[in-house]
């Protein structure tokens, strides 16, 4: 009897990618997730025989092995057996046999090369049948990325557009965003990404080897988005030059920005901020299979060190000292989440994970960030893997500010419990909705179980005991600092004050505002009130100084005064970055000593004139760009 071969094989791709919701890829393989089985039809040279055996081989990345999980060798049973990979003949007409294989629900995500190699009689014939790609299994409840709700995996995982939130806490906009994650080459580029980091580049066959874990994966894509120790997608750039490539603000979707990455042959893509690297994750993570969420701080930390402190240094016109402020307290930031099992660090840790594509501090001597189990941040158990200083840092540090003497000497002049981590924001499932899920990071700010978590997670970043004056320093500006002083309030000013705007602040008009002092004594006060303002970046980084005067103020008993304040469209329209952004601060030296420092974040308006004509009326309007 002649050998038996394969002639023909149909991958089923309409209900193969219905059946495993991959029926949006554009790929030219089949798409399919682990865990689950899917089908392919074999027509043969002839009719197999009982005596016959169909033996397949899977294999994926370079020097592919069974010992690494990146290999498997099995043969066609009548059922679905065992922990690896199976084939069990699912229909058979003459010479058309139907086999539906199985892949284990961790196996290595990528792409696979399937062979078959039919035995008879002595005779074999080898086949290879084509290309595949596996990926991460939402829908399988044995997968780490398992994820319950079938209206959050439509969200998460299948949803190819999404919204974006920015701005100040007191004025949260919504920008559009396109994941695109089943855009022509998308997939494909995805995996190139994580062929490119320097983990597959050293080592291509154990780094494959661990594409099965959810861990590994978001990691070394949070590496890799960004470009600082790789080549990665995304050069950031926040000194509001955009020179030689595109604004961040001017990006719209993540699909350009990949795509430009794989035609400039693995060149970043110039420029990002942190919106754009959580936009370009959430592509990536969707992509792959792992349902993933965007995710914006407001009044999110930059802590350097560490110290889950953010310190200010500032002189006497309560501007930053940029020498002495290594910490910055953004006025937003952009992250991801990931939902998937810690199987490193127990069940309690399972769900959501943050992860940050933003180069802000190296991790592990590499510019990545996470995951870092959001439980854990809310609970201060920041020892745990990964990176859960820097993320409880930045919803939860305190924030203080120091007036810096000419003496070398420095003053607390502000402290506040609550300031950091606000209207933590990331868009609603089914609707374009802001939900805050700020209770999903740390308690109640001013309640007392938020102080001892605090106080929880400074014990176990710092190893002190509970009994004891505590006796962490921090070295800045070459001074000690006792970290018990920073959970101690400020001792409170006679005075209060506040900027209040006059009208709103419109691009292209002048800035009109008053600061109000109050005298919340029965006692005459002198204050000697020092205004400065600068442009800023999101960042609040300075990038010009626009206001620089001073007022000798008397305040009677229980007495409100207004100092009003003009900044001119001249004055500021030079030094002004597309993040349309002030800071004004107001260093109010009061009698005996005392001060009180005032500050506030503006935001300038675009607006444009609107004229309606039509008979029998006319009139204009102003509309928000």
């Amino acid at each position: 009897m002649a050998g038996i071969r394969v002639t023909k094989v149909d991958w089923q791709r309409s209900r193969n990618g219905a059946a495993h919701h991959t029926q949006e890829y554009p790929c030219p393989e089949l798409v399919v997730r682990r865990g689950q089985s899917f089908s392919l039809t074999l027509e043969l040279s002839r009719a197999p025989d009982c005596e016959e055996t169909l033996i397949f081989m899977v294999e994926t990345g370079p020097r592919a092995s069974e010992a690494l999980h990146t290999k498997a060798v099995f043969q066609t049973s009548e059922l679905e057996l065992g922990e690896g990979w199976t084939a069990a003949k699912e229909a058979q007409m003459e010479n058309t046999l139907t086999i539906s294989l199985a892949s284990p629900p961790n196996a290595v995500i990528g792409r696979y090369l399937l062979s078959i190699r039919l035995s008879s009689h002595r005779k074999h014939s080898n086949r290879r049948l084509g290309e595949f790609v596996l990926l991460f299994n939402p829908w399988c409840a044995e997968d780490d990325v398992f994820l319950a709700s079938e209206e959050e995996r439509q969200e998460y995982v299948l949803n190819d557009s999404g919204i974006i939130f920015r701005g100040v806490e007191k004025h949260i906009r919504a920008q559009g965003w396109n994941y695109g994650q089943f855009e022509e080459d998308i997939l494909n580029i995805c995996l190139s990404i994580l062929d490119r980091s320097p983990g597959h580049q050293n080592n291509p066959a154990t780094d494959v080897s661990c594409r099965h874990d959810p861990i590994y994966v978001t990691r070394v894509i949070s590496a890799m988005v960004n470009s600082n120790n790789d080549r990665g997608v995304v050069q950031g750039q926040w000194q509001g030059k955009y020179g030689g490539g595109t604004s961040p603000l001017h990006w719209r979707g993540s699909v350009a920005i990949l795509q430009k990455w794989l035609k400039g042959r693995y060149k970043p893509v110039k420029y990002g901020q942190c919106w754009v690297f959580a936009g370009v994750m959430c592509t990536v993570l969707r992509c792959l299979g792992i349902a993933t969420r965007v995710v914006s701080n407001f009044n999110s930390a930059h802590d350097t060190d560490q110290n889950l402190s953010v310190d200010k240094y500032v002189d006497s016109f309560g501007r930053t000292l940029e020498d002495l402020t290594e910490d910055s307290m953004w006025n937003f930031h952009v992250w991801n989440e990931s939902w998937f099992a810690r199987q490193d660090l127990g069940p309690s840790y399972n769900g959501w994970q943050v992860l940050d594509a933003t180069p802000q501090e190296e991790s592990e001597g590499v510019f990545q960030c996470g995951p870092a189990s959001v439980t854990a941040i809310r609970e201060g158990d920041v020892h745990l893997a990964h990176d859960g200083p820097f993320v409880f840092a930045e919803v939860n540090a305190d924030y203080v500010t120091w007036l810096w003497h000419e003496d070398e000497s420095r003053e607390r002049v502000y402290s506040n419990t609550k300031k950091i981590g606000r209207c933590i924001s990331t868009k609603a499932v089914g609707s374009n909705s802001r939900v805050d899920i700020t209770d999903l990071y740390k308690y109640p700010e001013g309640s007392r179980k938020e102080r001892q978590v605090y106080i929880k997670a400074v014990k176990r970043l710092f190893s002190l005991k509970a009994s004891g004056r505590r006796t962490w320093i921090r070295r800045a500006g070459g001074r000690c600092l006792w970290h018990d002083d920073l959970l101690e309030p400020a001792t409170k000013p006679s005075i209060t004050g506040k900027f209040k705007l006059l009208e709103p602040p419109m691009l292209g008009h002048d800035l009109r505002l008053a600061l109000c002092l109050a005298n919340l004594t029965s006692r005459v006060q002198q204050v000697r009130v020092n205004l400065s303002g600068a442009t800023i970046l999101y960042t609040r980084k300075p990038v010009a100084e626009i206001l620089h005067e001073s007022h000798a103020v008397r305040l009677g008993r229980q007495e409100e005064k207004r100092i009003p304040i003009t900044i001119s469209y001249s004055k500021y329209k030079e030094d002004l970055t597309e993040d349309k952004k002030i800071l004004l601060a107001a260093m109010c030296l009061v009698t005996k000593g005392e001060k009180l420092l005032v500050e506030k974040d503006i935001t300038l308006e675009d607006f444009i004139t609107i004229k309606r004509a039509h008979p029998g009326a006319s009139g204009e309007g102003l509309s928000p760009v």
